[in-house]
C-alpha cells in the first residue's frame, strides 16, 4: 500500500527560503530556471514518477532481474524500459546535463529534487541515471574534447548509460589493492583485463550501449592508489561490435532487486584512458562526489515515503484512548493512534530531521550551483569550499537518519509495517546498502576529520562558521526564532570544543582521532540540521508565511528533542580511543 505525493509545497518554500531566484536569476545558464518554470518541471517529474516508477517498485522488488549466462545479457522487470523511455523522452534523465550535449541546463538545486522525487518512487530504478550523472560529471572535468562530444552527446540525453567500476574481489575501500591492468595499444588505445565487482547496472536493457569508467593499472604504474588511471570502456565499439567487457552473475542482495549489481569481466577489453597516466582517483573522485550527495539525498527521499506510508497509517488505526479524556472520540469503539504521545514523538523525529536533510540538500545543491557558475571569483571558492565540507555529512548522516526514519516509520505501523503489505520493509531494505556504498559512513567521517578540517588551514570550517554566525544574528531579530537559539549555541559549542581538541591531539594521534570520526561527523550533522532550521523559521517568519507556525513547532521539536543528541556524541568524542583499543583481539 505504497502512499505518495510529492512534496511539492515543502520545495517551493526551500526554494524561497535560501533565495534561489536571487542568487541564480543573474546566471545566464541558468536564466530560463525561474521559480515558476522550476515548480512546472519539478511538477511534470512528480506526475510521470508517480504514474510510471510507483507502480513498478514493488513488482520489482519481487519479480527481479533475469540473467542469461550464455548471452551475458540482464533483463529488467517489466515495465522499467518503458519508464526509462517516458523520462528521455520528457528530457528528464538530462535535466541538469548540459545544455551543448542535448541536456536541459537545470541548476543543481532543482536538480537534486528532482533526483529524490524519483529515488522516492523507485530506488531501484533511480540508480541507472544517477551513476550516468556520475560519469558525466567526470568527463565534463577530465575527460578530453574528443570525448566529451561523442560520449556526453549520448549519455546526458538518456541514450546511452554509464557505470562506475572500481571495486574488485581483494579491494573495496583499499583501491590501491586494484589489479585491472591496462596494456597500451599502437594505436593509442588499451586493452583492460581484469574482474570488477559490485557494479551497479553494470549490464541491462535499458539504452544500447553502456559506457564503463574502470579504474586500472598501466604497466609502468607507481604502487598503491598513485598508481591508478582511469578509462572509458564502452559495451559497444564504434563499429557495431560487443567489446569483451561481460557480465559473468549478479549479486544476491538485501535489497534494491530491480537495480542489476554485477560481477563484470574484462577480456582485453578496448579502453581510453581519462585524463592523465596514474591520475584516475582525480576522476573518480569528481564522479564519487556528487554521487555521494545523491546518496545522502535517497535517504531523505525514502524517508519521506515511509513517513507518509506511516502517517497514513497513524490517521486511520485506531488502537486505544487518549490519556486525555477531552481528546476522545467517544463515538468510535477507539481513538486513531495519533493521539498517543510516542507515535507523535516517532512521527516528529522523522518529519523535523527529513524536513532538515532535504533543506540541507538543496542548499548544498545552490552552493554547488554558484561553485561552477558565479562571476565572483569569492563566492565560487565560498561555496566550493561549502560543498566539499557538507558532501561527507550529508552522505553519512543522510543515509543513516534516513534508514533510522524508515525504521522509526516501520515501528508506527506496528506488526503491519513489517509485512509486505505497507512497503515500509522494503524501502528499509533498499536504503540499508547507502551507509555502505559510494565509501562507508566510516569513510565520510575520516574524509571530514582527516581532509576537509584540515583543507585551506581551516578555511572550510571557518566559512561554515560565517554562515552559522550571521544565520544566528538574523534569527535574533525575530523573538520566535530567537528562542530556538539557546540549545543550538550550545551544539555549535559542542562542536567547536570537539574541532579543538581533533586539531590539538589529532595530528599527534591519528588513531585517535579516528577512533572519535564517526561521532564527530553525527554532532556536526545534527548542527547542521539546525543551522537548516534557522534559516527556514527565520525566512517563514520574516515573511508572515502561511506555515511558519508549524515551521516554529517543527524547529522547537528538533531543538528540544533531536539537537539535545550532541551531548551524548560530545561526551563519546571526550572519551578518546581507549574504551575500544585497550582491548587485544584474543579478547573479542
Amino acid at each position: 500500500m505504497q502512499r505518495y505525493s510529492p512534496p511539492l509545497k515543502e520545495m517551493r518554500f526551500l526554494l524561497e527560503a535560501f533565495g534561489f531566484e536571487e542568487k541564480l536569476g543573474d546566471i545566464e545558464a541558468f536564466e530560463m530556471y525561474d521559480l515558476a518554470t522550476t515548480m512546472a518541471v519539478l511538477e511534470t517529474v512528480g506526475n510521470i514518477s508517480v504514474d510510471k516508477l510507483l507502480p513498478i517498485n514493488r513488482k520489482g522488488d519481487e519479480e527481479g532481474l533475469k540473467f542469461d549466462p550464455d548471452e551475458a545479457t540482464v533483463t529488467l522487470p517489466e515495465g522499467f524500459r518503458d519508464a526509462y523511455q517516458t523520462l528521455v523522452e520528457n528530457g528528464l534523465v538530462g535535466l541538469a546535463g548540459d545544455p551543448e550535449y542535448g541536456g536541459g541546463g537545470a541548476p543543481e538545486a532543482m536538480g537534486i529534487l528532482a533526483s529524490e522525487i524519483i529515488s522516492a518512487c523507485n530506488k531501484s530504478f533511480s540508480m541507472a541515471p544517477g551513476l550516468t550523472n556520475g560519469l558525466i560529471s567526470a568527463l565534463q572535468a577530465h575527460g578530453s574534447d574528443e570525448q566529451k562530444e561523442k560520449y556526453l552527446s549520448k549519455l546526458i540525453p538518456g541514450e546511452w548509460s554509464g557505470t562506475m567500476c572500481l571495486t574488485e574481489p581483494q579491494c573495496g575501500t583499499d583501491l590501491g589493492l586494484i589489479t585491472t591492468k591496462a596494456d597500451p595499444q599502437d594505436d593509442g588505445t588499451y586493452k583492460l583485463t581484469g574482474t570488477k565487482i559490485w557494479i551497479t547496472f553494470g549490464e541491462h536493457n535499458l539504452t544500447d550501449n553502456i559506457i564503463h569508467f574502470v579504474l586500472a593499472r598501466l604497466p609502468d604504474a607507481p604502487e598503491g592508489i598513485r598508481g591508478i588511471s582511469a578509462f572509458i570502456v564502452p559495451k559497444i565499439l564504434d563499429d557495431g561490435t560487443r567489446n569483451p567487457v561481460y557480465c559473468t552473475g549478479l549479486e544476491e542482495k538485501m535489497g534494491i532487486h530491480a537495480s542489476p549489481t554485477c560481477v563484470m569481466a574484462l577480456e582485453e577489453a578496448e579502453g581510453y584512458l581519462v585524463g592523465e597516466p596514474h591520475k584516475g582517483m582525480r576522476s573518480m573522485f569528481t564522479m564519487m562526489n556528487m554521487a555521494r550527495l545523491h546518496v545522502g539525498m535517497e535517504g531523505y527521499a525514502l524517508g519521506e515515503i515511509a513517513y507518509q506510508t506511516a502517517l497514513a497509517f497513524a490517521k486511520e488505526r485506531r488502537q486505544g484512548r487518549s490519556l486525555d479524556e477531552s481528546k476522545r472520540e467517544t463515538d468510535e469503539p477507539a481513538d486513531t493512534i495519533m493521539v498517543h504521545p510516542d507515535v507523535r514523538r516517532m512521527l516528529l523525529n522523522i518529519k523535523s530531521t527529513n524536513e532538515a536533510l532535504r533543506a540541507l540538500g538543496v542548499w548544498v545543491g545552490l552552493h554547488h550551483d554558484l561553485a561552477h557558475n558565479h562571476t565572483d571569483e569569492t563566492v565560487r571558492q565560498q561555496s566550493s569550499d561549502l560543498v566539499a565540507l557538507m558532501t561527507p555529512i550529508m552522505k553519512s548522516y543522510g543515509s543513516e537518519r534516513g534508514f533510522e526514519n524508515i525504521s522509526e516509520a516501520m515501528q508506527v505501523c506496528g506488526g503491519s509495517g513489517y509485512t509486505a503489505d505497507w512497503d515500509i520493509e522494503q524501502y528499509m531494505r533498499d536504503e540499508r546498502i547507502a551507509m555502505i556504498y559510494e565509501g562507508t559512513n566510516h569513510i565520510q567521517a575520516l574524509d571530514l576529520v582527516g581532509r576537509k578540517l584540515a583543507k585551506g588551514k581551516g578555511r572550510l570550517l571557518m566559512t561554515f562558521q560565517q554562515r552559522v554566525q550571521q544565520a544566528m544574528e538574523e534569527a535574533g531579530e525575530y523573538e520566535e526564532v530567537a528562542a530556538l537559539l539557546p540549545p543550538f549555541q550550545k551544539a555549535v559549542g559542542r562542536v567547536m570544543e570537539a574541532t579543538q581538541k581533533l586539531a590539538s591531539e589529532g595530528a599527534k594521534d591519528q588513531e585517535m582521532a579516528a577512533a572519535v570520526a564517526s561521532n564527530y561527523l553525527n554532532l556536526f550533522a545534527l548542527t547542521a540540521l539546525g543551522f537548516m532550521w534557522l534559516k527556514m523559521t527565520t525566512y517563514a517568519v520574516a515573511n508572515d508565511h502561511p506555515n511558519a507556525e508549524t515551521k516554529l513547532k517543527t524547529a522547537r521539536y528538533f531543538m528540544e528533542m533531536v539537537l539535545p543528541e550532541t551531548g551524548l556524541y560530545a561526551k563519546l568524542i571526550k572519551a578518546g580511543k581507549d574504551p575500544m583499543m585497550a582491548f587485544s583481539e584474543d579478547e573479542f
